[in-house]
């Protein structure tokens, strides 16, 4: 994981004081574009089964995500290590089947069981903010 490592690095750098005046000046609404080309790209890749290609959009998709957390980071709002720690405990709740050693179930029972999670984590949610009103 050296590599990340350098990537959050390299991205701190130029969001630095003495960074990159583009990259200082982007906000989240306006780097939106650029992850949706970025996708795109992506997707004409795959299509093609450009391997080579393949990995180049995946890392500008990387790029796109580490920036937005970047930016979040310095705005105090969240940081990248956070991002993965939700990300971590959402496939560990999402996919019991295999963290809770329960039985085996179809790729299609996999779809509805996520989106069931998924409902309830969005209705608890909802709940959540409602009391906080």
């Amino acid at each position: 994981m050296k590599e990340f490592e350098k990537l959050l690095v390299i991205m701190a750098k130029l969001l630095g004081k003495d960074g990159c005046p583009w990259d200082i000046k982007q906000s989240h609404d306006s780097l939106l574009k650029y992850l949706r080309e970025e996708v795109k790209e992506f997707e004409a890749a795959v299509k093609k089964k450009d391997i080579e290609n393949m990995k180049e959009e995946l890392g500008d998709i990387l790029l796109q995500v580490v920036f937005h957390c970047e930016l979040a980071r310095k705005e105090k709002y969240f940081d990248i290590k956070q991002v993965i720690s939700t990300l971590n405990d959402k496939l560990i709740i999402r996919h019991p089947h295999v963290f809770l050693k329960r039985k085996k179930i179809s790729a299609s029972e996999v779809i509805r069981q996520w989106n069931r999670i998924k409902k309830k984590e969005k209705a608890v949610k909802r709940g959540i903010n409602d009391h906080r009103k």
